[in-house]
């Protein structure tokens, strides 16, 4: 009986195995060439989660079969780092740090999704606490109980497509130039503002990729259509790709050093996570991070969707992962030296 059993956990292993090596392609394969693969990016933490519960099983059964999940892992030991971080960065001794903080702030819990009357004090409260040198904003919604008044100056872009919901960008620095990238088709966006700091001027992009429009609940996905929500998942692969090579054109014009912040609706594992990291930048979260730097509250796994991106050439000093549930999203900063 134990070997029957051992030969299912074995090709369960297989299976998940095999899956995780086949996610490693992700980055090169285009969601638009093939939309159903890249759904697979969603589901890595997963493939990962399983593949270390293999190995442990098999290390403790004394079987030379946890190899086969170990060789995995260590060929992807970039996706493993990108999914938990064992420990971060102090910003305690650094001086002339700039920080920047990304808040996908769910329209200030508009639709009481959230049962609390308080969530627009809360999260202005929290901002004030944090003092970010930048604050990123995504589904910004004017409600008259938030106020982000310590900040000196304010980009507020209304999307043309989405007459409530907003993206902003509030600074303490003074602005230079500013704009919109305005994607057709949609209600999701990228705005850009250039900030002129002590040092040296930077370009902070503000970014909202194309949502799946699916809940983080898990009831409410027990609920979906499965074929519906995968038909819908890959258009908007299709839909971030297209967003992503805009942006990527419009970077490649900056006069200044890029900032990418926000949230690609996208894991790290994505194509177009890397074609935009590639771009001269370096993940916050994987220099100086820890834990498993979940940003969106989806209970099947830890998600990452929300990035901070900044260039190679800083040294990033600190990296937080806040835990407050006051929208679906969780708020991230991260501390560098320009």
């Amino acid at each position: 009986m134990i070997k029957i059993l051992h030969k299912i956990a074995f090709l369960l292993n297989s299976l998940v195995a095999f899956a995780l090596l086949l996610s490693y392609l992700l980055p090169y394969v285009s969601p638009r060439m093939f939309p159903l693969l890249s759904v697979l990016s969603l589901a890595v933490p997963v493939l990962i989660l399983v593949n270390v519960f293999f190995l442990v099983y098999w290390v403790l059964q004394f079987k030379r079969k946890m190899l086969l999940s170990l060789i995995v892992l260590l060929l992807g030991i970039s996706h493993v780092t990108s999914l938990y971080k064992i420990r971060g960065k102090s910003v305690e001794t650094h001086t002339d740090v700039l920080s920047m903080l990304s808040y996908n702030v769910h329209s200030f819990n508009r639709f009481d999704w959230i049962d609390s009357d308080r969530i627009p004090q809360d999260i202005s409260a929290f901002v004030k606490e944090q003092q970010p040198d930048v604050f990123c904003a995504q589904e910004f919604y004017n409600n008259p109980s938030i106020d982000f008044s310590q900040f000196k100056h304010k980009y507020e872009y209304f999307n043309h497509n989405s007459r409530e919901l907003a993206l902003v960008i509030f600074s303490n620095y003074p602005f230079l130039q500013k704009g919109s990238l305005n994607f057709e088709d949609t209600a999701n966006n990228v705005i850009f503002a250039d900030i002129v700091t002590a040092t040296d001027t930077l370009r902070i992009y503000n970014v909202h990729l194309q949502s799946h429009k699916i809940g983080s609940m898990t009831d409410k996905l027990a609920k979906t259509d499965s074929q519906k929500l995968l038909k819908r998942i890959q258009v908007s692969f299709k839909k971030q790709q297209l967003q992503a090579e805009q942006l990527i054109a419009h970077m490649q014009t900056s006069p200044y050093k890029n900032i990418v912040m926000g949230d690609f609706n996208n894991s790290a594992y994505s194509y177009v996570y890397d074609k935009i990291k590639s771009q001269g930048l370096q993940d916050a979260f994987k220099e100086a991070g820890s834990g498993f730097g979940k940003t969106f509250e989806f209970r099947l796994f830890p998600a990452r969707i929300d990035f901070i991106l900044v260039p190679t050439t800083t040294e990033v000093v600190g990296f937080t992962n806040y835990e407050h549930r006051y929208s679906d999203h969780y708020p991230i900063c991260a501390k560098f030296k320009p």
